[in-house]
């Protein structure tokens, strides 16, 4: 009999907190691994997004913030979030920071609080402490901020709840060629330099070829050096790929250039992509120059 495959449930990540706490953070960290994310949604639509996420094909995941911008409203929130259909997965995510440093934070910023009003921002932050203790006391998970950086933060969202944490599916991996003549690739994180390899442009029967033809394939990788590179940089590699995971990294372009993005770039693009799939990630193997 096929195996059948488990999905994971729906989820809905509800982040709330002091302002200045790195909720935004938190939520674009949420984001980009795979969460469907809102800011500010208003009270009475939590519950439908929480439906739509929980019958929806598209969105299995979803994350928002609910903060103290509701105004008068956010008194209603444990009523509201109590309304949260059972058949999603929910967590409250209480975000914050000690007051001391969320005042250096206004400070840096010089943006103004939220219930400033007039007040200072010591005390708008009491008053906003004050006004979310009720939401706090509901949460499931408490995160302070306080002593870290935004990349140290997101890094703890990762670790602490799950975004993507060890899971080599969900970095966004992408393996590309390309023609130094056609310039190079902005969006790559690491370019890697192959015209040190013998070209096959030179070859009658290659030259309207490219990498992924399997002749040219094999004119290119039967040199020494081009197995010593494969090896080096497939190693690489995947020993650098969980480091980037566990920083936050939720997509990387690794890039292969020669000097037309024909053969060379093509045949090596090809062959790290294979050796990324085997060690259990998903790249996407594009060639951007091999039309031209």
């Amino acid at each position: 009999m096929p195996r059948r495959t488990l999905e994971a449930p729906p989820e809905l990540i509800v982040l709330t907190g002091m302002s200045g706490s790195g909720k935004g953070t938190v939520l674009k960290a949420l984001e980009d691994h795979g969460y469907y994310a809102v800011d500010n949604l208003p009270l009475d639509l939590i519950p439908k997004l929480a439906e739509l996420t929980a019958e929806s094909p598209s969105i299995r995941r979803a994350a928002l913030v609910v903060d103290i911008r509701e105004g008068g409203q956010l008194k209603r929130f444990p009523e509201v979030y109590a309304r949260i259909p059972r058949k999603i997965s929910k967590r409250l995510i209480f975000i914050d920071a000690d007051n001391e440093a969320l005042a250096c934070r206004y400070s840096e910023t010089r943006r103004p609080h939220p219930m400033g009003g007039g007040r200072s921002v010591a005390r708008s932050i009491e008053a906003e402490r004050k006004a979310l203790d009720p939401i706090r006391s509901l949460a499931d998970e408490v995160l302070d901020s306080s002593g870290l950086t935004v990349h140290q933060l997101r890094k703890t969202v990762v670790e602490k709840f799950g975004a993507g944490s060890g899971n080599t599916g969900r970095v966004r991996v992408y393996v590309m060629s390309f023609g130094f003549r056609h310039g190079v690739p902005p969006e790559s994180d690491l370019l890697f330099d192959v015209r040190f390899l013998p070209n096959p442009n030179y070859i009658p029967e290659f030259k309207h070829r490219t990498g992924k033809d399997a002749p040219v394939a094999r004119y290119v990788r039967s040199f020494p050096q081009t197995r010593e590179f494969i090896e080096r940089i497939g190693a690489l590699l995947v020993y650098l790929m969980p480091h980037y995971i566990a920083e936050g990294k939720s997509y990387l372009t690794i890039a292969f250039g020669c000097t037309g993005g024909r053969h060379r770039s093509v045949m090596m693009a090809e062959e790290i992509g294979q050796r990324l799939a085997k060690a259990g990630y998903r790249p996407r193997v594009t060639h951007r120059d091999t039309g031209k």
